[in-house]
């Protein structure tokens, strides 16, 4: 990485290491919450919904965190986001296995919903602060942003293994206590060791300046809709429930494996996506590149994963059913699809940064933020529907016509109104 001063150097690893044990305890929920209420017998449409109130509370979140992180500092935004999941996983704990389905899928949204609220004003915190803290020079911008993005989803991934694991290992009630306990304690020594360096807020912000006025900002969000819409369509419910009919075979012990097998691909994905994100920087010869090179850089790797799901979704559809080629083919397809969904996702997540002034960092990337939002909110609940409607083949064509939405977007956005130093 670029020199740094020592205090923003300090203050970069506090918020690295606070958004890490954030998004294990995320990922693992996760997978404990699909898993757990797939084998209470939840169809596919409701598995989504236990995650649409997540996703909206998400949005919220993102439009009105940035003002808040604002007014107030990026240090209470982050401690809030930590401290509602501690709440938010108590919560789920006191779910009881004897109510009705319908009663149950209504508490679990509100608690997921208030789980998508810590997670949001986390992240927000967490990527408003590389801008302020990281290098200008040589590309470090890009490599910071790189490194926490993915090292993030490296750690998520390794809360879905988690997740599974607690599922078979412990059960449901004692996984998300244990989780409540392990991140209070992270919280108390973040906030105690958090060094100085991260700013304080301003009286003067006013929520209206969420808003950008940015073109660039503008169509970068309506890309990032469509992009991670077309992730979670078949991230969200689809390919779990498609993987775990496949492996399990009824009994309580094929039960268990299922659960390791189908929490160990979506580990190795998220993991995999995580390292290619970190390692984005490198790949593209980002500090030899000016900020325009790279946005025509992310018009094409836009329309090379396009193919990815538009090929899976012309094999699903030539499948007579669950065939063990095609179940091969998925999980190369989907790796295929993680390398470049990476390289995509890093592309924005810098460019994000590279478009917003400092005084606007926490409003603009909270606006992109609630972008990501809506299009992980469309993605779940394409998920469960397209699923349970047409399939795999209907999935992946929706995930591929997203794509194609997002790459239009990417398309749009603007080499005259960006800087002119190298990434």
């Amino acid at each position: 990485m670029s020199a740094a001063r020592p205090e923003g150097l300090s203050a970069y690893i506090a918020v690295t290491a606070a958004y890490w044990a954030f998004m294990l305890t995320d990922g693992a929920l996760r997978m404990l919450v699909l898993l757990h209420f797939h084998t209470l017998g939840f169809t596919p449409v409701q598995l989504a919904y236990l995650f649409v109130l997540y996703e909206v509370a998400g949005m919220i979140t993102n439009l009105s965190a940035g003002w808040i992180a604002a007014r107030f500092g990026l240090t209470s935004t982050l401690y809030t986001g930590l401290g509602l999941q501690v709440v938010a996983l108590i919560a789920l704990a006191q779910l009881d296995p004897g109510w009705a389905i319908g009663l149950s899928v209504v508490y679990v949204m509100t608690v997921q919903g208030a789980s998508g609220v810590a997670k949001d004003l986390a992240k927000m915190s967490s990527k408003s602060a590389v801008k302020l803290l990281a290098p200008r020079e040589d590309g470090g911008l890009f490599r910071w942003v790189a490194a926490l993005t993915g090292s993030k989803n490296a750690v998520k991934g390794v809360g879905f293994l988690l997740g599974a694991a607690l599922l078979a290992g412990v059960g449901f009630v004692w996984a998300v206590l244990g989780m409540a306990m392990v991140l209070a304690a992270i919280l108390v020594a973040v906030v105690l060791a958090m060094p100085p360096g991260l700013p304080r807020g301003r009286k003067g912000a006013k929520f209206s300046e969420v808003f950008s006025k940015s073109a660039n900002i503008n169509w970068l969000s309506g890309a990032r809709v469509f992009l991670f819409g077309a992730r979670d369509v078949w991230f969200v419910v689809g390919l779990p429930v498609y993987f775990y009919g496949v492996l399990s075979d009824g009994t309580d012990e094929g039960n268990r494996t299922a659960f390791f097998m189908v929490g160990g691909f979506m580990a190795a994905w998220i993991i995999l996506y995580g390292a290619v994100q970190a390692l984005a920087p490198r790949l593209l010869g980002a500090a030899r590149r000016p900020e325009t090179a790279l946005i025509s850089v992310a018009r094409g790797w836009a329309w090379a994963l396009f193919v990815v799901p538009a090929v899976l979704s012309v094999a699903a559809f030539a499948a007579p059913g669950p065939a063990p080629w095609l179940t091969g083919v998925l999980v190369a397809g989907l790796l295929a699809f993680g390398v470049t969904f990476a390289i995509n996702s890093a592309l924005h997540s810098y460019l994000i940064l590279a478009f917003t002034r400092d005084e606007r960092v926490t409003m603009d990337v909270g606006f992109y933020y609630m972008a990501n939002a809506g299009g992980r909110l469309l993605g779940t609940l394409l998920s469960g529907l397209t699923y349970q409607a047409g399939g795999l083949a209907l999935m992946l064509a929706t995930a591929a016509a997203m794509v194609a939405a997002s790459a239009l977007a990417a398309g749009r956005l603007s080499l005259r109104d960006t800087h002119t130093t190298p990434a």
